[in-house]
């Protein structure tokens, strides 16, 4: 199976894109509420009707650029009715969506049951409100907690940051266990279309970390360096342990990943994954926020290798980032180009609205959002082609156009 034919390919953050992974805003984000965002992890309500706009928008410019677009709700809906797994999948989900009612669990499972399955998978998305699911009240639980919260399934409002719940690798993927119990039931969605559907089951797609993990990983972490090398950070939302967990398994599963840089970031809302300060956006170029560096521009890397024994690794501790970039990347000169020109008001301000945050379709071509003005305009003075995008609802997610998109497959680099 040659790297156009695979289903999942991808061996860089820079490589051509040819099919990438979205998910088009639904009801999901008009389901907030100001009482519930912080829960779900908003800090504010887009307004559905641009935001959708705006993300169509963002699939055009994919589209006009030779990327096939594929949708999750799409695809996972193929999937369940692929492996005729309709009730598998509810079950699944429900016991993951803390339903402590018998008569409520049933109720919501026929009710869910008696839908199309694209309908069903869309409202699973959107969340199901209590008033629309008729429900025996026969328990104790189901007359004590009737209380003034709408929802018996919370919506899934973070959904169109598909980069998250699993993330390609090689011809691999991890499929993530999520750090905050708003987003753990998003993978369950990644897991039924590489289960079932026909376009990646019973191929040569390697999981290399499922979802059925105690330790945490988001795909906002994960970046492809090459085919050798992966980054990781060490982040609000991925721990340690999950990155030395995978590092095993990449070792003994024969990947050709031979090298993780553990990427240690603040712990911070603000920069909650990695790909929110560190992108890479040509063979020897990166944005950066200079808000991850310690006066004298160090930052913790610990560089990850299999060890000499059996289910051990070793580990060495480097602070130089940028050395350790040009040691895997074999190149002598690199450039790490500040977020917002590094300036004490703008780098804040556009890091907040993911201004590091680029997507790459092909080296020295990448996708942002339009209101990070300073840092477009210095990518381009390094040479970067920037297409700009609209985002005055899709960036109040605090996720960009690498959040928003799991590519899965890229042309190798030559």
């Amino acid at each position: 199976m040659t790297e156009l034919t695979a289903p999942i390919h991808v061996n860089s953050e820079i490589g051509k894109l040819k099919t990438v992974l979205l998910k088009r805003p639904g009801r999901e984000v008009e389901n907030l509420t100001p009482e519930i965002m912080e829960r779900l992890l908003f800090d504010d309500i887009p307004y559905l009707k641009v935001i959708q706009k705006e993300h169509d928008e963002f699939a055009k410019a994919l589209e006009d650029n030779g990327v096939e677009v594929l949708y999750l709700e799409k695809l996972a809906a193929e999937a369940i009715d692929a492996g005729n797994a309709k009730e598998t999948f509810v079950e699944k989900v429900l016991s993951e969506s803390n339903i402590e009612s018998p008569s409520v669990y049933e109720g919501l499972k026929n009710y869910l049951l008696d839908m199309e399955t694209q309908d069903m998978v869309i409202a699973i998305m959107e969340g199901v409100r209590k008033k629309d699911v008729h429900t025996k009240k026969e328990h104790l639980s189901d007359v004590s907690n009737d209380d003034d919260y709408p929802f018996y399934m919370d919506p899934m409002p973070n959904l169109y940051f598909t980069r998250d719940p699993a993330a390609s690798m090689g011809n691999g993927l991890t499929i993530n266990r999520m750090m905050f119990e708003a987003r753990q039931r998003e993978s369950l969605f990644m897991e039924a279309i590489m289960e079932y559907h026909p376009r990646f089951a019973n191929s040569a797609v390697q999981i290399w970390r499922d979802r059925n993990h105690t330790s945490f990983m988001e795909g906002g972490d994960e970046l492809v360096l090459n085919e050798k090398t992966l980054a990781i950070g060490i982040s609000q939302r991925t721990s340690a342990q999950a990155i030395e967990e995978l590092a095993l398994e990449l070792f003994s599963k024969g990947s050709t990943f031979e090298k993780i840089l553990a990427i240690k970031i603040p712990n911070v809302r603000a920069m909650m994954h990695l790909d929110t300060v560190f992108t890479m956006v040509d063979y020897d170029k990166f944005t950066i926020h200079p808000g991850i560096l310690r006066i004298g521009g160090s930052i913790d890397v610990y560089v990850i290798e299999e060890g000499d024994e059996p289910g051990k690794v070793k580990i060495t501790h480097e602070t130089d980032l940028e050395k350790s970039l040009k040691d895997v990347l074999g190149v002598e000169e690199l450039t790490l180009i500040p977020c917002g020109g590094g300036d004490a008001i703008a780098a804040p301000r556009e890091q907040w609205n993911d201004g590091a945050n680029t997507l790459a379709i092909a080296p020295g071509v990448v996708v942002t959002y339009d209101r990070n003005y300073m840092s477009n305009e210095l990518l381009r003075e390094h040479g970067i082609k920037v297409i700009e995008i609209s985002s005055s609802e899709l960036s109040r997610g605090r996720g960009g156009p690498r959040c928003m998109s799991m590519p899965l497959v890229r042309e190798d680099l030559n």
